[in-house]
């Protein structure tokens, strides 16, 4: 166990699975103790891929105890600023501070740009942003009030530099991700809190299950010219996880103690032509 998190406190959203669970787990294993919230519930019907549950959510409670560290889960969704800021407030009076906040919750579906509805583009971009936004004003007075100063990371994606066919909506979502880490490192800087964003490519987790895979292919075929838009430069394809999650454990350490306002792409190259 390294310790380059000793003594932190980070907040996590959309802790149950995936990248969520990869950042929670890997940075118990460098000391933080967690506080972590999730939806863990049905995702909106337009979304094609497996919801998470509370028994996932479980799962990343046991396999943060077993780092030997704290954690502490809310069932909570990230719309809801009132049940984020009581989760944030209940963490930090069990485990004494707050030091890093990790935007990762959101949802992505494939959709040709006619097929997409107003109430399908609303709710994502909801789901995408304003619980970004909400997890930030949920965490952030807290690290403010610690007065050490600390680490915010928003996840973006690499729609988040370049784009995303067939999803418009989830392009714009975390083109606005990108901008609200810009947005927010001006103004917390004073602070001494770092804010930056993380453009993850391909990841291998759940977001790949159910009808995600199929609802891609047929949105691909109704414009085969943009289908390889996302070809990376490395031979591997897609990350794991815990790539991304090595990224922002770095960005939460003081090794990125003068990155701030940085969008740093995790993608194997895919956003670089």
């Amino acid at each position: 166990m390294a310790d380059r998190l000793a003594g932190k406190v980070a907040f996590i959203t959309g802790v149950a699975r995936g990248q969520g669970r990869a950042h929670a787990v890997q940075m118990a294993a460098e000391g933080a103790d967690i506080i972590g919230v999730d939806l863990a519930g049905p995702l909106p019907d337009f979304v094609p891929y497996d919801s998470a549950t509370p028994d996932d959510l479980d799962e990343t409670v046991e396999l943060v105890r077993a780092q030997g560290r704290r954690i502490l889960t809310t069932v909570a969704d990230t719309r809801d600023l009132d049940a984020l800021t009581a989760a944030v407030s209940d963490g930090v009076a069990e485990l004494g501070r707050l030091d890093i906040v990790v935007a990762n919750a959101g949802i992505s579906s494939p959709q040709p740009w006619d097929q997409i509805t107003s109430a399908n583009f609303r709710e994502l971009i909801d789901i995408n942003v304003t619980g970004t936004w909400n997890a930030v004003m949920a965490g952030a007075p807290k690290i403010i009030e610690g007065g050490d100063g600390g680490s915010i990371i928003l996840i973006s994606s690499a729609a988040g530099i370049k784009m995303q066919p067939f999803m418009v909506h989830y392009t714009a979502s975390k083109h606005a991700v990108t901008g609200l880490a810009r947005g927010f490192a001006a103004e917390l800087g004073r602070h001494r809190i770092r804010v930056n964003s993380v453009h993850p490519g391909a990841v291998n987790t759940a977001m790949g299950s159910g009808d995600m895979v199929e609802k891609l292919m047929s949105s691909v075929q109704t414009n085969p010219q943009l289908g390889n838009m996302g070809t990376p430069f490395l031979p591997d394809w897609i990350a794991e996880p815990e790539d991304i999650a090595d990224t922002v454990v770095w960005l939460a350490s003081d090794a990125a103690k003068r990155i701030t306002a940085a969008a740093i792409a995790v993608d194997l190259g895919n956003t670089q032509y």
